[in-house]
């Protein structure tokens, strides 16, 4: 069998719907069907009680097990002990990335799987050896052993369009080699995810993860892998993984079985609206430092928390979810620029990047910033509604700052946003706040028209919040 060819990009204006039958037949024969097995144990899942057997007498023949009468009570399930025996455990998609064959999935499909069979369109089975996954990416790689297998190209995914047309071929429901077709919804959109993903409007089902979302010249843009649903099912609205950033990772996991990621050591927040324009950033850009890791890369590069960072290695960072990539994808050991806004100035910071050997998600804030005890510098709501302390000079040190205050009351707009008795407040707009007489001072001169923000310390995080003065209460 012959592997699959590019077609001629499509021209021309467009006069009616494609036709995708020739692009299907060129494709289809790379598109495999993935299966999945668990080997169940005697004394684990491998024992069938009563119970259980109940439910499969119902679910696949329409009866039950006797049950006791209602009073009798029924005796403990008895156990019966099985040979160990491979389990169907799940179904999924892939694709061939070479005639030797290399497979392509999700890192979800064969999470946990102790044994995975490959199925290509002529039927012939191959069990397959996984090589790496990876979670982060959701991106997996797999061997069967086989020559002049089908496969698909790689396409650009940097270079897709919002609204060319699309297909996505895979087993959703275990329905193999079903072609759906629709468009590019999105580029880049940010699921929360490590990578931004591709959104189109294809028909993506449980079953379709791990296959190809491929262009009109037969070119594989993505790999499918998520959908947003209210019901389980397909509701207009899917998400692969740009293909780009697949082949990068499967690279590593062929030399290597795993992914080697960079780090710095921080925790990072979105920058919004109000933060950039309260700190005089022209663009709602960059990404928040809400905590920095204890002599970590960025402690040692002097990175603090409220720093905005805008570029790292002279790569624009627009949203805060774009620099674990570009961190990630930078080489262990090297030493890199960071370029960061930090109290109305831009400054270059230089950076070690070390490898990712684990998920560094530092605590989260789960609890109050407490500062101490103090009598407030005065007992009338300021125009933000706080009333403040001096932060004691060992919470300071502590903290390794040179000023700060700690909100012991809140109302108005403070309380709104969000602020909290116990929060520690350690900068107004651009401004280091030293202690409660120059906070109130600081106040007392913002502009009420104008949006503010205050850097806000509560627990381990660190995060700027919005607020608009308001009339000093009477």
């Amino acid at each position: 069998m012959s592997p699959a060819v590019a077609a001629a990009p499509v021209t021309g204006a467009v006069t009616g719907l494609p036709d995708f039958a020739d692009l299907v037949d060129r494709v289809g024969p790379a598109v495999v069907n993935i299966r999945t097995t668990e080997l169940v144990k005697p004394g684990g899942r491998g024992e069938v009680g009563e119970d259980e057997m109940a439910e499969f007498m119902r679910r696949f023949f329409g009866g039950a097990m006797p049950v006791p009468p209602q009073g009798q009570g029924r005796k403990a399930p008895r156990r019966t002990p099985v040979p160990e025996e491979a389990v169907p455990r799940g179904v999924g998609s892939g694709f061939i990335l070479s005639a030797d064959g290399y497979v392509m999935t999700n890192a979800h499909v064969v999470d946990g799987a102790d044994e995975v069979f490959v199925t290509l369109t002529d039927k012939r089975e191959f069990k397959a050896k996984v090589l790496g996954a990876d979670a982060r990416t959701d991106v997996a790689v797999l061997k069967i052993e086989g020559e002049k297998l089908p496969f698909l190209l790689m396409g650009d995914s940097d270079k897709i369009r919002v609204g060319e047309w699309v297909i996505a071929i895979g087993s959703p429901f275990n329905l193999e080699n079903t072609v759906t077709a629709g468009i590019i919804s999105a580029k880049q959109r940010d699921t929360g995810d490590y990578l931004a993903l591709i959104q189109s409007d294809v028909a993506v089902n449980p079953g379709n993860s791990g296959g190809p979302l491929i262009n009109m010249r037969g070119e594989v843009i993505g790999i499918n892998s998520q959908i947003a649903t209210l019901s389980g099912a397909y509701n207009g609205i899917s998400f692969a993984v740009p293909i780009d950033e697949a082949i990068r990772v499967s690279e590593q996991l062929k030399k290597s079985g795993k992914v080697s990621r960079g780090r710095i050591g921080v925790q990072i927040t979105e920058v919004n609206k109000e933060v950039a324009e309260s700190l005089g950033l022209k663009n709602a850009e960059g990404a928040g430092v809400a905590m920095v890791e204890p002599d970590g890369p960025a402690d040692k590069a002097g990175l603090k928390p409220g720093d905005i960072i805008l570029k790292f290695n002279g790569t624009a960072i627009t949203r805060s979810s774009d620099l674990p990539r570009v961190v990630g994808g930078t080489a262990i050991g090297s030493k890199a620029t960071i370029t960061v806004w930090r109290k109305g100035q831009q400054l270059d910071l230089p950076v070690n990047v070390v490898e990712m050997d684990a998920d560094k998600a530092g605590k989260g804030a789960t609890g109050k910033g407490k500062g101490g005890k103090a009598e407030p510098e005065q007992a009338k709501a300021n125009a933000l509604g706080l009333i403040v302390t001096d932060l004691p000079a060992d919470k300071r040190k502590e903290l390794g700052v040179d000023g700060g205050v700690v909100v012991a009351d809140v109302d108005g707009v403070s309380e709104a946003a969000g602020l909290d008795e116990g929060d520690i407040l350690l900068q107004l707009n651009n401004t280091a706040i030293k202690d409660a007489k120059q906070f109130n001072a600081l106040v007392a001169k913002l502009d009420p028209k104008k949006r503010s923000v205050v850097l806000v310390r509560r627990g381990d995080q660190t995060q700027f919040i919005s607020l608009r003065p308001s009339e000093l209460a009477k």
